[in-house]
């Protein structure tokens, strides 16, 4: 991958859901480097999401459509589910539930790198593997998730936003954590991954905005792909799963 410029590598709860509302009318850039012509992620795409997403191709794009509820445990789908388990003692639940959605998703089948890197803003940038929506590092307000909001995380690293929208902010017990498992795509088309690489490594170059170009298990052909922070954050047992910019262009989020 060739570079025409330098590489400028550049989620409170009040026990109300006020926060983790969408916001893409918020614009926010930072610097500029290349495009390219991108690595095809259909097949990936195609093979590593769960029976929950259906995907579809159009041209240039392709379209992920989920429900956005959990095929795991969470104390959030409530006494009497199936997939019901009790809170982590010392943790506490904001007044959500997981509510039934209609998101729809779309990313390129070749992602390439933005000339204008484009701040992520609140709500969906992604979709993890099970078709639940991936959040930022940031809450209502857009500010930072504070220890408030962190202690409503389940094992997930997630919980419930306005509109009973369940969605992840960080690494869990189900998805990825300190391994290399694919965690999803963001709206970039770019993959997202958990804390390691593939040799079991941390990777110690990673960008501003928390990526860097490899291979992968599911790429032989190294293609930029965004790690999971390697940092416990606020000191707790998560690991935010994405902040900063994206390094492609964002699709659309819909519901």
């Amino acid at each position: 991958m060739r570079n025409n410029k330098n590489w400028v590598k550049v989620i409170a709860i009040a026990l109300t859901i006020v926060g983790c509302s969408k916001n893409d009318s918020d614009t926010n850039t930072d610097t500029t480097t290349t495009t390219t012509t991108g690595v095809p992620i259909t097949s990936a795409v195609q093979s590593k999401y769960t029976s929950a997403v259906t995907i579809s191709t159009s041209g240039s794009s392709i379209t992920l459509k989920s429900n956005g509820t959990p095929d795991h445990v969470t104390p959030y789908y409530g006494v009497g589910h199936a997939l019901y388990e009790a809170q982590m003692v010392g943790s506490t639940l904001n007044p959500g539930t997981i509510g039934v959605q209609n998101y729809a998703m779309t990313i390129p089948t070749n992602p390439v790198e933005a000339s204008t890197k484009e701040v992520t803003t609140l709500g969906p940038i992604g979709m993890a593997l099970n078709g639940v929506p991936i959040y930022n590092d940031r809450e209502g307000g857009n500010v930072p998730v504070d220890a408030g909001v962190l202690g409503s995380f389940d094992r997930a690293g997630a919980h419930p936003g306005p509109g009973n929208t369940y969605h992840y902010h960080c690494t869990g017990d189900f998805m990825g954590n300190d391994d290399a498992k694919l965690i999803g795509f963001l709206r970039d088309g770019f993959p997202i991954y958990a804390r390691k690489d593939m040799d079991g490594s941390y990777p110690s170059n990673l960008d501003a905005n928390g990526g860097h170009i490899g291979i992968t298990a599911d790429f032989s052909t190294a293609i930029y792909h965004y790690h999971a922070s390697n940092t416990a954050y606020l000191g707790s047992r998560f690991y935010i799963l994405k902040s900063g910019s994206y390094n492609g262009t964002k699709g659309t989020f819909t519901q």
